[in-house]
């Protein structure tokens, strides 16, 4: 095959693939819609809020709490502005209002989470996707940053890189180094409540080309400060970070370990995924080590592996999973992300469970990976206010 031919059908292949992807987008998500977050019930919101189910209906009774609508059943519903108004009716009633507004306070510092892993299809995206959410419905002040050149985070929130070529206010826009903006310019509200991103794009890939012969001319600040002086430019925003970095180990993840306060790594248990992680572990320590030997301090409040994609029944997998256990012990996360049919349909067109209600699946499979995702963050949330100094 002759190279004019092998770049003809490069291009003709592409071309394909984008109509293919605009056309299945428009056929689950019209050109002109929005996304949006779905209604929540009194069960859901209680979980929320931090109450027992009983508990909120008694605070509606007593009018301690705003009212909600009901649907056509008679049965409230509860939009991500309810949740916010009465974490703050709550707060009012308590001499202890962190019990409803979670964020940090005073001193404590803002959490810039990172979740890395050599090898695609671990989860990262997903886990990146979830945990945002989960900690702006429960009342944190979150900032995603998609660093991954693929932008599939900025897709779950509604933009359309898959289409649109365009680069301006991305990531890359506030790291560059010709002419970088503000990261408070580069951010953007999403339809979620409490919940913004810096978007990523194809034109991240230019931080990867530029940064050698940025290094050669010295260029301050140096490659692997550009992003956390970005963030800590908004930081009294904020209470928490979550950096989804590309399935690589360049400039790009680099530099968000760097920002990052703390880092997880997701891990799918099979041997070929934690072959690539011994390999993801050595590299990144001998990296950080050269940073840190340009007089770079690197100190990290927590760091964990979570065993994503996780099927208990799968006697290979368990296996694994001990394995990991066994040689990081604490460091390993006890909760998993197990492998959901409920997630990976809902993924189909960019959406998360909290998107997708629960009657439109199969409710126990639902349930399941709700109780895998809580289960997870919770625990995390553990390490954050350990973090945080909050015992």
């Amino acid at each position: 095959m002759t190279e004019e031919r092998v770049f003809a059908e490069l291009q003709s292949d592409a071309s394909t693939l984008h109509e293919s992807i605009r056309m299945h987008l428009e056929r689950n998500f019209a050109p002109d819609a929005r996304k949006y977050l779905r209604s929540f019930s009194s069960t859901e919101a209680a979980e929320f809020l931090g109450l027992a189910p009983g508990h909120l209906r008694k605070l509606h009774a007593e009018d301690k709490i705003p009212d909600v609508p009901l649907d056509e059943r008679g049965r409230k519903l509860y939009s991500a502005d309810d949740l916010a108004q009465i974490r703050l009716a709550l707060a009012r009633t308590t001499r202890d209002p962190s019990l409803y507004l979670r964020g940090r306070v005073g001193s404590e510092p803002l959490q810039i989470i990172s979740c890395v892993s050599f090898k695609g299809g671990s989860a990262k995206t997903t886990t990146a996707a979830y945990l945002s959410q989960w900690y702006a419905l429960h009342g944190y002040r979150v900032l995603v940053i998609d660093m991954d050149p693929q932008a599939s985070l900025s897709s779950m929130t509604g933009l359309r890189p898959e289409i649109d070529f365009t680069h301006q206010g991305t990531i890359y826009d506030a790291i560059r180094y010709e002419n970088p903006v503000p990261m408070s310019e580069v951010v953007r509200k999403t339809y979620f409540h409490g919940l913004d991103i810096a978007a990523g794009g194809l034109i991240l890939s230019e931080y990867e080309t530029e940064t050698p012969y940025a290094l050669r001319r010295g260029s301050e600040p140096p490659f692997y400060l550009r992003l956390r002086e970005a963030i800590l430019s908004v930081e009294a925003s904020y209470d928490l970070v979550f950096i989804d970095c590309p399935p690589q180990l360049g400039f790009l993840t680099l530099s968000a370990l760097v920002a990052s306060s703390s880092i997880i790594i997701p891990v799918v248990p099979n041997f070929i995924d934690v072959a690539s992680l011994a390999q993801f572990l050595t590299m990144t320590s001998s990296l950080l080590d050269t940073i840190r030997e340009a007089g770079m301090t690197l100190e990290y409040d927590f760091l964990r592996y979570l065993v994503s994609r996780f099927e208990p029944s799968d006697g290979p997998q368990a296996q694994v999973a001990g394995l990991l256990r066994a040689n990081f012990g604490k460091r390993v996360m006890t909760e998993t992300f197990l492998k959901s049919t409920a997630v990976s349909d809902a993924g189909l067109t960019h959406q998360t469970l909290f998107e997708v209600g629960r009657g439109s699946m199969n409710r126990n499979t639902y349930d399941r990976a709700m109780e895998s995702i809580n289960a997870v963050a919770r625990e995390m949330e553990q390490d954050i206010h350990r973090a945080w100094g909050r015992g």
